[in-house]
C-alpha cells in the first residue's frame, strides 16, 4: 500500500498525521505552501478541486475531509484500535470527530481569516469576537467531556488526535476575547497529546516544514 499526505503546517493536516504515526503506517508526506498559492495549483487541483487539506493519496486515490480520512486509518490500521471496539463507542467517536469537523473547526477559521466571513470596513474584531464565543461554547462542552479523564474514550482515539489541533490551533490565536486558560481538562488533555510520541513526531516535523517555507519565501 502506497499513501501519500499532502500537508500543510498549522492546518488540520496535522491530525491523519498524528494518526498515520499511531498506525505505523508507512507514509510519505507531501508539503503544501499555501503562501505560494500551491494548493490552487492545478496539479493539485486535480486532486482536490476544494483546494484544502488534508489529502491522502491511497494507492494513486485521493481521499479528502478528515473525518473520511481519520475513519479509513482506524480502518486499515486495526492494531493501533483508533477507534474503540464495541460499535457504540465507534458511532460516538465518528460523532466527536464530526463535531470537530463541523462545529469546533469553523469557529476556529474566521480568527485567522475574518475576511472571510464579513468583508464589510472595520468588522475583523466584530467576527473574532463572535467566532470566539462559538469557540468557548465548545470548549466547554469539551471540558466538561473530559473531567475525570485521560482521553475522550477509555483510550487513546483518533478523536483526540482532532480535538488537540483544534485546542491548539486556539492557543496560537490572539484570542482576546476568549480566556482558554479556564479550560483546565482541555489544557491538561493537551499536555497529555504532546507527551506522546507521535505528537512530538509532528511538532518537530512542522517546525521544520515552517523553516523550509520561510527560506523559500
Amino acid at each position: 500500500m502506497t499513501l501519500q499526505l499532502y500537508y500543510t503546517p498549522v492546518a488540520c493536516s496535522m491530525v491523519p498525521y498524528i494518526n498515520l504515526t499511531e498506525a505505523q503506517a508507512d507514509f510519505e508526506v507531501m508539503p503544501i505552501n499555501f503562501s505560494k498559492g500551491e494548493h490552487m495549483s492545478p496539479e493539485y487541483l486535480r486532486l482536490n478541486p476544494k483546494h484544502r487539506v488534508p489529502v491522502l493519496m491511497i494507492d494513486g486515490e485521493p481521499l479528502t475531509e478528515n473525518v473520511a480520512i481519520n475513519l479509513w486509518i482506524a480502518r486499515a490500521f486495526p492494531q493501533a484500535k483508533l477507534l474503540p471496539i464495541d460499535p457504540k463507542q465507534e458511532i460516538k467517536a465518528i460523532s466527536l470527530m464530526a463535531w470537530c469537523a463541523s462545529g469546533i473547526h469553523p469557529a476556529l477559521t474566521p480568527n485567522a481569516l475574518p475576511k472571510r466571513f464579513c468583508d464589510a470596513p472595520d468588522s475583523e474584531e466584530s467576527v473574532k469576537q463572535c467566532a470566539q464565543k462559538l469557540l468557548a461554547e465548545h470548549f466547554g462542552i469539551a471540558d466538561t467531556l473530559l473531567a475525570g479523564r485521560e482521553w475522550f474514550f477509555d483510550h487513546y482515539t483518533a478523536p483526540d488526535a482532532y480535538f488537540f489541533w483544534t485546542f491548539l490551533r486556539a492557543l496560537r490565536f490572539d484570542v482576546k476575547y476568549l480566556d482558554l486558560s479556564k479550560f483546565l481538562n482541555c489544557h491538561a488533555h493537551l499536555n497529555r497529546m504532546k507527551q506522546r510520541a507521535s505528537v512530538q513526531k509532528l511538532l518537530a516535523f512542522e517546525k521544520r516544514i515552517q523553516e523550509a517555507f520561510a527560506k523559500a519565501a
